[in-house]
Formats: structure tokens, sequence, C-alpha cells
């Protein structure tokens, strides 16, 4: 079972995964605006982007049952 320090790093991953991803989305897009990309490859960006905030869901899916198995 995870203690307390662990869950509290996991948070701070997730925190950081989620700015991470939304950081380089709208990098991407401001980018590709600039440099003229075809819709295509920006909707690449796009979904890579909402596999990003997939995965950080699933992992504070993750972190919220490890915290309610550590309460008991």
């Amino acid at each position: 079972m995870a203690d307390g320090q662990d869950l509290d790093r996991r948070g701070r991953v997730i925190a950081l995964v989620i700015a991470g991803v939304g950081i380089g989305w709208f990098a991407m897009t401001a980018l590709g605006g600039t440099l003229g990309w075809s819709q295509r490859i920006r909707a690449l960006f796009d979904l890579a982007a909402l596999a990003g905030f997939g995965w950080a869901i699933w992992m504070i899916y993750g972190l919220w049952r490890d915290r309610q198995k550590h309460k008991d």
C-alpha cells in the first residue's frame, strides 16, 4: 500500500502532466497557426493532447482509489 508521501508525490506528478500537456497543446496550436500547418496536422496535436488529458484522468482515478484504501 502506498504511504502518504508517495500519494502526495503522485499528485504532484499528475499536476505536472496536466500542466505540461496544456502548455504543449497551446504551444503546438500557436506554432501551427504561425507556420501555416494544415488542419490535419493540427488535429493530430489536438488528439495527442486529448490522449494526454485522458491519461491524466486515469492517473487521478488511480490516485483516488489508492487514497480511499489508505484512509481505512
